[in-house]
């Protein structure tokens, strides 16, 4: 048993049927090694307390969590890759470990694995995750957590003590399990398999779990076609939202396909994620996204075109052009969360935002002006005096950005406190650009020198207290 009252363990998944998912064993590893253990999410739903030994029997060799999932799931959906259709999808190398309810507020949370082993859906593939992917997830997780960007949590890494041989990194490289805490592993592809299949009841079924515990203010047991339209206008809403959170953050997810798309909106899964060194439109992530599909500058057309696909699902149900009605409101739902965000990280009022056109003005600004993407939130944060005299010295001198920056400097209507956090009177701000995670990488590579991700959390951390996150 587990001596913690913030742990409550469910198994709301199991209500789906096994139409949904398969029960899958975990795979044996030769060695385990804790490297993460996330403090600040162990301590939020109880877990922080459990002894190295605990943990590793838990989030390495997947022994069930008392009262939650008797033994792990593989998750069943199909999806569009790059725009292809694929029906050969599914967990191929993770699996849903364990449920709990968010002692706080109440929200379903999953622990979902990376690099557990094969399933059904593996493709051939080994199942397993290499330690440098392991890494990096910790990083773009705490990254974003910290700018604000609902995201997934990295809980927990294990190293496993195996050599794979991968295409995209120096092989042999070493091996990990990653447990990541989740609201919710339903994504559009869920929906798209059963679509597909032209399982009518199946999508109902769906649909009515996911009002039920993902958007308890909808009514589940409304008419299906009133349900249906009701969900394509929150998943086009959450989404919407978080891809302006991305583009505030200057982050590129790098894979969208319908399949990395959470209908919570919630941002997951990390393969090759990249931030923006400077303001440009056509940065891309992935080395194999040759047309530029999932670029900086088109990250919304791309959700988008995703959650299109989910209302194509619920056609049987609902009036295409309801369908249509809920997805139109995706564009103004994302230019206000994004002025929003922009509003956030400069440490201004929402409203001065709003007024000042944030997304229509700073951004196109910063891409004729080839400024460092992070440092015009570190320099601009609430209307600092700093601010005022680099305009009138050296920084924006002479740059299109000088009046903006000057309105932005005096916007406020009284100065920002938070603006006298240390973080902010720094050097430079905290970037994570990818010379500097290749640099963390090197020395756990050649070294195993955990201090340099450690340095850089901390690092995350204080930009964090600086935000207020």
């Amino acid at each position: 048993m587990l001596d913690t009252p913030r742990f409550k363990p469910s198994t709301t998944h199991l209500d789906l049927g096994s139409r949904f998912f398969q029960a899958v064993p975990a795979a044996t590893f030769p060695r385990h090694e804790v490297r993460w253990r996330n403090p600040r999410w162990s301590a939020h739903v109880g877990l922080d307390t459990l002894s190295d030994d605990a943990w590793v029997r838990h989030f390495g060799q997947f022994e069930a969590l008392p009262g939650s999932l008797p033994e792990p799931i593989a998750l069943a959906y199909h999806g569009h890759q790059f725009r292809n259709y694929n029906p050969d999808l599914g967990d191929g190398r993770g699996f849903l470990f364990a449920q709990m309810i968010d002692p706080d507020d109440g929200r379903l949370l999953d622990f979902g694995t990376k690099g557990s082993g094969r399933t059904p859906w593996s493709r051939g593939g080994d199942g397993k995750l290499t330690l440098k992917g392991a890494v990096r997830e910790i990083l773009a997780t705490e990254m974003l957590e910290a700018l604000g960007v609902n995201t997934s949590k990295t809980f927990s890494v294990i190293e496993t003590g195996e050599a794979l041989t991968r295409g995209d990194e120096p092989s042999p490289t070493r091996s990990a399990v990653l447990v990541r805490l989740s609201h919710g592993h339903i994504r559009i592809g869920s929906f798209q398999r059963h679509a597909f299949a032209g399982d009518q009841d199946a999508i109902e079924v769906l649909t009515r779990h996911a009002a039920k515990h993902y958007f308890p203010d909808l009514d589940a047991g409304a008419p299906m076609g009133e349900l249906a339209v009701a969900l394509v206008r929150r998943v086009a809403d959450a989404t919407a939202r978080t891809t302006a959170d991305w583009t505030a953050a200057g982050f590129v997810h790098g894979v969208l396909n319908s399949d990395n798309i959470n209908i919570t909106g919630e941002s997951f899964d990390y393969g090759p994620w990249r931030f923006l060194p400077e303001m440009d439109p056509k940065f891309t992530a992935a080395y194999f996204d040759d047309f530029g599909l999932y670029a900086f500058g088109r990250q919304p057309q791309a959700v988008l075109w995703n959650v299109s696909r989910l209302a194509e699902c619920f056609t049987d149900f609902a009036r295409e052009k309801d369908l249509s009605d809920a997805l139109a409101g995706f564009d103004d739902a994302f230019n206000i969360a994004l002025s929003s965000a922009l509003s956030r990280r400069l440490g201004i009022a929402a409203e001065d935002g709003l007024r000042l056109e944030l997304g229509s003005r700073l951004l196109p600004t910063l891409l004729e002006t080839r400024t460092p993407f992070e440092n015009i939130f570190f320099d601009c944060y609430g209307g600092r005096d700093s601010v005022r005299k680099d305009i009138a010295q050296k920084t924006y001198a002479g740059t299109r950005l000088k009046s903006l920056v000057t309105e932005l400097a005096t916007c406020a209507a009284a100065p920002n406190a938070k603006a006298e956090h240390p973080y902010f009177h720094g050097a430079a701000p905290c970037t994570l650009l990818i010379e500097e995670v290749e640099h963390i990488w090197d020395a756990i590579s050649a070294r195993d020198d955990w201090s340099v991700l450690q340095a850089k959390i901390d690092t995350i951390e204080t930009l964090k207290s600086a935000y207020g996150g």
